[in-house]
Order: structure tokens, then C-alpha cells, then sequence
């Protein structure tokens, strides 16, 4: 089939359904389902309001100091903050240690293979790491974002396939964003483009597919880095459109924020245990990317780790 066949058919489909889901109820599997079809859902009510202040006054510093982006891809009224491992607690444990995400992640995003080390075939599993953490506070008069796929970074090349032949595991990556204050299509709420995940990689977006994800504080949105998405205009006079967002990786691919070079390692090794830490990479993906000095990277933090980690 010709590329503008493919083209024309991505943009004549039926829009999926956005499923909206309570986190006291929603299940893993809820949102797996409706990230295959849609490619991204809403969950009431992720994250409590007193998290959110908490977050917020650890933030807030930090946005107060951010300078306005030079170039095109972030409006220059959008102040943003990275390196929150290193900067808020709460937004790890309560953001990105989401229970339900964190699922999602790890059914979505681990990889298992087999392989033969003399005659013994050893199993090896690669889990999901921290890809990147970023706040994003967009003021009035902002422009909206160009929509693009944050997949790009791996040098993803999609083919066109409806829901039912969605293969798990394909996907290199899952947002998280979570509304630090209520988010409006007028104040520049998240837009994305149901479906476009199983779209053809040739095929460019259109706006007037987009369906804007408005949460209330504490609502969050999931979404399949495939999808195209962009943040939105601030048209408002007096409102700032607060976001907190994060993105989980597959192990074996190179995260998209530095880890390691944009958070204090001595400020990592007081705040976590070793399952953050591992978390936020350092760790071994199975079965040995990743070592340093033929031993397991946590060592760089004075953490001891038997040798039987290495594989």
C-alpha cells in the first residue's frame, strides 16, 4: 500500500474512546486495554491534594528560577523543572511510584528473553527505568506546542495496525501527568491524538483530531509515548497551567534524561533505597548492561550487591 493510502486511512479512522477511570477503582488491566485502543486514558483522582501541595512547595523554587526556553518547542511563557529525583521525595514516591502506572510500566514496558551461556539457557528479564521528570508550569499568552511523538528519541519507525494487533511490549515508553492545579483546554491542557499509536510512521498529525486532557488537581493522564501529543495555547488572562509529568523507559535503552548527571548522587543515596534507586537506573538490565567495574552500579553509591545481580 502506497504511503498516502496509509496516510489517508490513519486519518480517516474513527477516534477511540478516551477511557476515564477512578483510581480508587481502575485495575491494571483496565488501563492496559485502553492504552491498546486509544493509546492514552484519565484516572480521577491519582494523587491526594496534600501530596500536591507538598510537591509544590518543594518545586516552586525551582520554577521561579527557570529562564524561558530559547527556540520553538517550548513556549518562552512555560517555566520548567527537572531533576525532581534529586528535588522532591514526594514526587517520586506519590508521582512516578503511582502503584497503577507503575504496573502498567512493568507489563508494558519489561522485556524477557532467553539465552544460552554454555549449555545452561538463562532466563533474563529487563525492567522498566526512569526515562525522565519534568514539572511544567505554562502562563497566559503561551503558544501551543507542535504535536510530536516522544518516541522519537529511539528512533522508533511505526507501522500502521489497528488495536487487535497492538503487541505488548512495543511500545518504548508511557507518560504520567498529573495536574498540579485544575487543567483546561484553555489554560493548556495536554492534547493528544487517540489512536495515533497505531498510525503509520509517515503519516503527520492534525489538529483537528486532538482530544484535550482537562484534569481537575490531582487527576492524571496516561499515554503511550507513541501518540502524537503536544501541550496547548494558554489563552486565559490570569491562569497557570500546572503539570507534573514523568516518562518510564524500557531498561535497555538510554534514558532521556541524564540520571546521572542532572541529580546530586549524594542527595540520591540520602533520599532512597535500593528499589528507587534502581528505579531511577541504577541498575542492571538483565543480563549485564550496564556494570561498572564488572560489578552492579549501585556500588557507585556505596551499596553493596552480590555478585549473582550481574546476571
Amino acid at each position: 500500500m502506497s504511503s498516502t493510502k496509509l496516510f489517508e486511512n490513519d486519518l480517516k479512522r474513527p477516534l477511540p474512546k478516551v477511557e476515564v477511570f477512578d483510581s480508587a477503582s481502575v485495575s491494571p488491566e483496565q488501563i492496559v486495554a485502553a492504552l491498546t485502543k486509544a493509546g492514552g486514558c484519565v484516572i480521577k483522582n491519582a494523587v491526594s491534594p496534600s501530596d500536591l501541595s507538598l510537591i509544590q512547595k518543594d518545586v516552586q523554587p525551582f520554577l521561579d528560577a527557570d529562564k524561558p526556553w530559547e527556540g520553538d518547542f517550548f513556549p518562552r511563557e512555560t517555566r520548567r523543572v527537572n531533576g525532581l529525583a534529586a528535588k522532591s521525595k514526594v514526587f517520586m514516591e506519590k508521582i512516578v511510584c503511582y502503584e497503577p502506572y507503575q504496573s502498567v510500566c512493568s507489563k508494558l514496558l519489561s522485556s524477557t528473553t532467553k539465552n544460552y551461556l554454555g549449555q545452561d539457557l538463562q532466563v533474563s528479564t529487563s525492567q522498566p527505568q526512569l526515562n525522565n521528570t519534568i514539572v511544567f508550569a505554562i502562563g497566559p499568552g503561551a503558544k501551543p506546542q507542535p504535536l510530536h511523538r516522544d518516541d522519537m528519541i529511539h528512533h522508533r519507525v511505526l507501522k500502521q495496525m489497528n488495536a487487535e494487533d497492538y503487541v505488548i511490549g512495543q511500545d518504548t515508553g508511557i507518560g504520567f501527568f498529573v495536574g498540579g492545579r485544575k487543567t483546561t483546554k484553555a489554560n493548556g491542557a495536554t492534547r493528544f491524538i487517540p489512536g495515533s499509536h497505531l498510525w503509520d510512521h509517515d503519516t503527520p498529525p492534525s489538529e483537528d483530531l486532538t482530544f484535550y486532557a482537562e484534569l481537575d488537581p490531582g487527576d492524571a493522564f496516561v499515554m503511550l509515548s507513541s501518540c502524537y501529543h503536544g501541550g496547548s495555547a494558554n489563552t486565559t488572562e490570569d491562569e497557570v497551567r500546572l503539570v507534573y509529568s514523568c516518562f518510564m523507559t524500557k531498561g535497555y535503552l538510554r534514558q532521556e534524561e541524564n540520571q546521572y548527571l542532572n541529580n546530586d548522587p549524594e542527595k540520591l543515596k540520602e533520599l532512597y533505597d535500593d528499589t528507587m534507586l534502581r528505579l531511577i537506573g541504577y541498575n542492571l538490565s538483565a543480563p549485564f548492561l550496564g556494570w561498572i567495574k564488572e560489578g552492579h552500579p549501585l556500588a557507585a553509591l556505596g551499596r553493596q550487591q552480590p555478585l549473582g545481580d550481574m546476571y
